[in-house]
């Protein structure tokens, strides 16, 4: 459908190349990082519940604007986190990210109910080197 990139720090989009396919992005930075296995803190007006267990780890982060964002690790012999986007309680968006024994990403799906739209994200491959070639960041036009 398209094609681009971005550079995403913590809850913003510092640069997209093309700026307009990440506009509708932003709302959802946090469903993009549960895709990438990690939960971001809460914002500072949100309200922080949680639950832990042997096998889970569950969080619920509810903002004063009616958003509310629960998170759902699972650490079983498969681990998964799961999320869930909810604005004025309507699903805006559920997140499952496969994750190996290291907690690394193996391939994560996010749907949009609304649109209906999907993000799907598959991990062949992760470098830990901390060199990005320069062509990454020049414009592909």
């Amino acid at each position: 459908m398209g094609a681009g990139a971005a550079v995403v720090i913590g809850d913003e989009v510092a640069w997209a190349d093309p700026t307009a396919n990440f506009r509708s992005l932003v709302p959802a930075i946090p469903m993009l990082w549960a895709s990438l296995g990690m939960v971001q803190p809460a914002r500072a007006d949100a309200a922080v519940f949680g639950l832990a267990t042997p096998e889970r780890t569950i969080w619920r982060f509810a903002g004063v604007d009616g958003d509310t964002l629960d998170y759902v690790a699972t650490l079983a012999a498969e681990r998964v986190l799961e999320a869930e986007w909810r604005r004025g309680g309507k699903v805006v968006a559920r997140s499952r990210t496969r994750l190996d024994p290291q907690a690394r990403p193996l391939g994560a799906r996010i749907d949009f109910p609304e649109a209906p739209a999907r993000f799907e994200l598959t991990v062949v491959a992760i470098d830990t080197a901390a060199v990005f070639p320069p062509a990454l960041w020049r414009s592909r036009r």
